[in-house]
Formats: structure tokens, C-alpha cells, sequence
């Protein structure tokens, strides 16, 4: 990275840390739901083998 402008570099440097934060807010917001989905994903794949070893 040659010539590059301080102010540009600060500034990408903030705008990713904003991106990050907004990433990382919306992962957080939807961990409830994405441990729900999980949980009946454990529960169907447990009821689905117990009824093939009948």
C-alpha cells in the first residue's frame, strides 16, 4: 500500500468498526432464534432415529 492518505485510512478503519458493530448487533438480536432452530433441528434428527431403529 503505497501513497495512502492517513484521513482515507482512519476513515475505512471507522467504517469498519461500524460495519462490524452493526454485524455483530444483528447476530445478536437473532442468537435466540438461531438457538430455537437448532434445538428442533437436535429434536427432529433424535425422534427421526429413534423411530427407524423399530
Amino acid at each position: 500500500m503505497k501513497d495512502v492518505n492517513p484521513i482515507v485510512a482512519v476513515l475505512a478503519v471507522i467504517g469498519g468498526l461500524v460495519v462490524l458493530g452493526f454485524i455483530l448487533r444483528v447476530t445478536f438480536s437473532l442468537l435466540p432464534l438461531l438457538i430455537l432452530v437448532a434445538i428442533g433441528v437436535v429434536v427432529y434428527l433424535f425422534v427421526k432415529q429413534a423411530a427407524g431403529r423399530r
